[in-house]
């Protein structure tokens, strides 16, 4: 199964209230960033156990271990919660800056080092989460 199928099958496999609200969140990331590598993590770890949400990633940076190993990940995130909807902004160095930019402005969300977390789309302001999403993308690219 392709990625797309993955991500679509996903999408679908949620209630339709969260269903419409990813589906339009993927789309709009997809017109934010028209170029990018998509993932999809199904939240299963090597022995089939689900650890976490699925996930459906954007972009491609490469983690930089301590012992000078990388690994490719996905630079933007989207998840669906109990609670509603995550939106990970990965790689950023200063673990403060999403917060402190981001924070205030974006409306009834909860923000993170790398998470931007939020009940529903009415609750945020879509023209602060695309640039959190692009500073994400600046800085690790």
């Amino acid at each position: 199964m392709t990625i797309k199928a993955q991500i679509k099958d996903y999408i679908g496999s949620l209630p339709e209230s969260k269903s419409s609200e990813l589906q339009e969140l993927h789309q709009f990331i997809l017109k934010t960033m028209p170029s990018c590598k998509l993932w999809f993590l199904d939240g299963r770890d090597s022995t089939g156990k689900i650890v976490s949400n699925p996930n459906i990633g954007y972009g491609e940076y490469h983690i930089q271990y301590a012992n000078g190993t990388t690994k490719p990940f996905y630079q933007i995130g989207l998840s669906a919660n109990r609670s509603g909807i995550s939106v990970y902004v990965m790689g950023i160095p200063d673990k403060t800056y999403l917060v402190k930019t981001f924070g205030k402005k974006i409306g009834k969300a909860s923000v993170t080092g790398y998470c931007i977390k939020f009940k529903t789309l009415k609750d945020i302001k879509l023209e602060v989460l695309e640039a959190a999403i692009r500073y994400g993308v600046s800085v690790t690219n």
